[in-house]
């Protein structure tokens, strides 16, 4: 098995040389790294990561903390997180929450020694747990998919509320009033602040909110069906339906179809991600898009950056975008 030395005698240099250049600290010319690196590589030379920690008080890792392994979205965010971290050279440790907050906080805790940044994207953790874990960390943490307060963490986060306002005014757009909604989990900052977009954009075009029009979910199909039927069961009058996700959407465009009611004749639906299924059911869902790839390149990367220098705490927001596609028509078209 080769060593540093073998590496320093091939490329010509020092051992203190190569050691600057598998750091990636001091200054080393081009043509010397070069020439290192290409001896590691005819070599077969691995660094030992244990030593360069120790040398440098660095692990070259990143932490990423998700609450639970499913979801539309953990997929993509897992591939750029991936991506981002080996472009810069960094190993990426990936670990859930099992959706329970005691335990995602001490899993974080744990990483501390770990890594030398975490990003994290929670459901569950209240903004007093991230309040707690700003006080105890002596490492860098992004909040990836909330806003917080700017003297706490860096956050890179969705507009969630905005992103039911779009689907409203879309649905006002077309002449609709009577729009039923869809929530999910009610004991987050993002059901809160989607909930809060459905009761502003009625409160903005001066129609009464009224509270036998909203049903709970759990952001899958079978929830957003049932939620559904409850509205058709009591007999309350819609004429669109805005679900906080695709899931739940889709599992309502089931109940109506089932009741005999045509989508979008008859009642509009629209949700929220741009999950893939929902552009291969009939009629082909509205939805917003959320920039979920564009979100975690740069929560990863500022994570990154966080690692060797200290930047004032900021919040990055995204929005998203209107999708249009079938399952929304003209309220005037379905009364015709």
């Amino acid at each position: 098995m080769s060593t540093i030395l073998d590496v320093c005698k091939l490329a010509g240099v020092s051992k203190a040389t190569v050691s600057r250049v598998i750091n990636g600290i001091g200054q080393v010319k081009q043509s010397t790294r070069e020439n290192v690196f290409s001896a590691m590589k005819e070599l077969g030379y691995r660094p030992n990561r244990l030593a360069q920690a120790l040398a440098t008080n660095k692990t070259h890792t990143i932490g990423l903390v998700v609450s639970d392994f499913d979801g539309i979205h953990f997929g993509l965010l897992l591939k750029q997180a991936a991506a981002s971290a080996e472009f810069a050279k960094k190993q990426l440790i990936v670990t859930d929450g099992h959706n329970d907050p005691d335990y995602e906080y001490e899993v974080i805790l744990q990483l501390e020694a770990q890594c030398d940044a975490v990003v994290l994207y929670s459901r569950t953790l209240t903004d007093e747990h991230i309040q707690r874990l700003h006080e105890q960390l002596t490492i860098p943490i992004v909040v990836l998919n909330r806003n917080m307060p700017e003297q706490c963490f860096h956050s890179v986060s969705f507009e969630q509320e905005a992103a039911v306002t779009i689907l409203m005014d879309h649905l006002f757009e077309k002449g609709h009033q009577e729009i039923a909604c869809i929530t999910g989990h009610m004991d987050n900052p993002t059901g809160k602040a989607r909930l809060n977009g459905y009761k502003n954009s009625l409160q903005a075009a001066s129609i009464d909110f009224k509270n036998d029009l909203v049903k709970h979910g759990v952001y899958d199909m079978k929830s957003g069906y049932q939620a559904c039927k409850e509205l058709l069961n009591e007999g309350i009058t819609f004429t669109a339906i805005v679900a906080f996700n695709d899931c739940m959407a889709l599992g309502a465009l089931k109940a109506l179809t089932e009741t005999g009611i045509n989508v979008p004749e008859q009642v509009s639906i629209t949700g929220i991600d741009n999950d893939p299924v929902s552009e291969f059911f009939t009629p082909r869902l509205t939805t917003v898009g959320l920039p979920i790839t564009a979100m975690t390149k740069q929560a990863i990367e500022l994570a990154i950056t966080l690692c060797d220098e200290t930047k004032p705490t900021h919040s990055y927001q995204y929005k998203g975008q209107l999708i249009e596609r079938e399952s929304v028509s003209s309220v005037y078209t379905a009364k015709n």
